[in-house]
């Protein structure tokens, strides 16, 4: 898990599998630029506008290291890995969930949870768990195939779920922005998304909505991920140049975060950080 990352690319993390590399930093990391890989319409991560949070990241990173930005785009979905890191057109992917052997992970970053969108002055305004009555008869947005799905079957909230799909290219399709104008149109009476997705979603352009991290969902599956920045297995000498990068960095990572308006949670994913500035 943004990274995290979409909620795409969050699920592939937890799905895909890859192997161990022996490949030295020295003969493939570039030293004139910060080569990074990333998903050209995934907004509000990564934008080939240079909009997206993630972008920021990648400005920040490459100043620390005194080298320009460049990048790989490339539709994040099956075969985003294999077609830009493992074939080594770029070096880092700057949101990617922990925990997968797909990918080389620095330390974490940023740990987020999914989150419940609801109407700012509504009737759910104060509702922070999925077991809450008042969900009851609703019809509830939700990425298909998502770990919040489970928690919504367990709590009989799936029969009048809407479902909007996971894996789509986002050049041409995007079913978070849907979701949040079918909220804004009455079509669903809540949203739950991945917060680094939400989160932003509503800072930017749903101001009468209240965003609700869901930290207290404490039965399987979790909702919250460690999101890190991935490189290709072996890399060690890179990942820790980038470990100490995050390290000496984290309150100016924080400040990106913050002013995008994604919400952070402790790394056990119990209470929500305030990060605000």
């Amino acid at each position: 898990m943004r990274a995290w990352a979409s909620e795409a690319a969050l699920i592939l993390t937890l799905l895909a599998f890859g192997g161990a590399g022996s490949a030295q930093t020295s003969d493939l990391v570039s030293t004139s630029a910060l080569r990074v890989c990333a998903d050209p319409a995934n907004d509000p991560m990564s934008m080939k506008d240079g909009s997206g949070y993630e972008n920021k990241l990648a400005d920040l990173i490459g100043e620390k290291l005194g080298l320009p930005v460049q990048y790989t785009w490339y539709p994040m979905a099956t075969g985003f890995v294999r077609n830009t890191l493992k074939v080594k057109k770029c070096d880092v992917i700057i949101g990617y969930a922990q925990g997968h052997e797909l990918v080389l992970n620095t330390n974490h970053y940023l740990t987020s949870t999914y989150v419940l969108i609801v109407a700012k002055d509504g009737p759910l305004a104060d509702v922070d768990s999925l077991s809450d009555p008042r969900l009851k008869g609703l019809r509830i947005g939700v990425i298909a195939g998502s770990p919040p799905s489970t928690h919504m079957a367990r709590n009989g909230l799936i029969g009048k779920a809407k479902a909007y799909n996971l894996f789509v290219d986002r050049r041409h399709e995007s079913p978070t922005h849907d979701m949040m104008d079918d909220l804004e149109t009455g079509e669903i009476d809540a949203a739950i998304l991945w917060g680094p997705i939400g989160g932003p979603m509503v800072k930017q352009g749903h101001p009468n909505f209240a965003v609700i991290p869901l930290v207290k969902e404490t039965l399987p599956p979790k909702l919250y991920y460690r999101i890190t920045m991935g490189v290709r297995q072996g890399e060690k000498v890179w990942q820790r140049k980038l470990n100490s990068l995050i390290r000496r960095h984290q309150d100016e990572i924080n400040a990106i975060l913050a002013e995008a308006g994604v919400p952070l949670v402790t790394d056990l994913g119990d209470a929500v950080l305030d990060i605000s500035q």
